[in-house]
């Protein structure tokens, strides 16, 4: 059986600070279209590609990251993605499935079956969204803030980096609830996306608020029931001065703490006794038995227009460094997607 030319994005060396797009490199490797005898993996074509913040910190080896899995220098980055099944060895999977899992940065993978997460059943939407609304980022979304959040009618939400790939769709779900949200960005067109589209009742830049404490106090004069914390450091601090009584701290990510040499404190801990704030963090990896329920609870809406996903998408394996870069930064609008193939 031919072998096929096989370009892939690896990891140069560990990052040192902040990751920069020269620690990755663009090969072209081959790869068997065969399946080795006996082998129950897959063998996959890769259609698109996820870029996610929690791989800057497997790009700078951080400590206690195992549940993450690790990058190793010379070898291609990994990271979810949507792929065409090419040849199986395992009875779950046949030629011509489409499947949304684990993969590598290349334009065609050979992995373990245990990392394909599910197949493809509803193809009546964009592929694109299984590594989107219909992938991580929303099955993140819906654990994070009905699982652990437990939002009630008429509470107030507050989300930080309110217009990625999971903010965008947790200000959405609260907006069905009921609740009222406000979200942070990093720029006024974010600000606007938010407000003006993704249908959150207000919005806030906190590039141009010096007082994020007096900010908080002013879009939630009556205290924060349920923050959705996407971001750490000074953020997290302010919102435990606005925090309310039994208030509910989702804690999703922390990308402004990730590659710091050394993270910020939080001084104003004492509020979660104070208030009796419940502050949680959580894996996605823990809810994937929920998987049906959230697509019973997501796809009538993604059907019937009634929510918006907003993505970024570039074309392209050469494209992906600069895209991931952008994402550490804020460059992105939306959630990032890298297209390798449309089928």
């Amino acid at each position: 059986m031919a072998e096929v030319k096989n370009k892939q994005v690896v990891l140069k060396d560990y990052a040192t600070g902040f990751p920069k797009e020269s620690d990755m490199d663009i090969v072209e490797g081959t790869i068997s279209l065969k399946l080795p005898e006996g082998s129950n993996e897959v063998l996959l074509k890769n259609l698109y590609l996820s870029c996610d913040p929690y791989m800057q910190m497997l790009m700078s080896k951080i400590e206690g990251l195992e549940g993450f899995g690790t990058y190793s220098p010379g070898s291609p980055l990994t990271g979810y993605g949507v792929a065409k099944v090419l040849e199986s060895g395992h009875p779950d999977y046949k030629k011509g499935d489409l499947v949304w899992g684990f993969t590598k940065w290349e334009e065609y993978s050979l992995v373990p079956s245990s990392q394909i997460l599910f197949k493809i059943e509803h193809t009546d939407v964009p592929l694109s969204y299984y590594i989107g609304i219909l992938g991580i980022p929303g099955m993140t979304a819906y654990a994070g803030f009905f699982e652990v959040g437990l939002p009630k009618k008429g509470e107030r939400v507050f989300v930080s980096a309110a217009s990625g790939a999971v903010g965008q769709l947790v200000g959405q779900f609260a907006k069905f609830t009921g609740c009222y949200v406000v979200g942070s960005a990093g720029s006024k067109d974010k600000v606007d996306l938010l407000k003006n589209k993704l249908g959150f009742d207000d919005a806030f830049n906190y590039k141009e608020e010096p007082d994020l404490n007096a900010a908080l106090k002013r879009y939630f004069p009556e205290g924060i029931d349920i923050y959705f914390e996407n971001v750490g450091g000074k953020t997290l601090d302010a919102v435990l001065l606005n925090m309310r009584v039994h208030g509910r701290i989702v804690v999703c990510g922390m990308v402004s703490q990730y590659n710091l040499a050394h993270p910020e404190g939080v001084t104003n801990l004492a509020n979660l006794i104070f208030k009796r704030i419940c502050m949680q963090g959580f894996g996605v990896a823990d809810y994937y038995q929920l998987y049906p329920k959230f697509l019973e609870y997501v796809m009538p809406k993604i059907k019937e227009g009634k929510i918006v996903y907003v993505e970024d998408i570039v074309e392209g394996l050469e494209k992906a460094p600069p895209a991931l870069i952008g994402l550490f930064s804020g460059r992105n609008v939306g959630k990032q997607v890298i297209v390798l193939a449309r089928e």
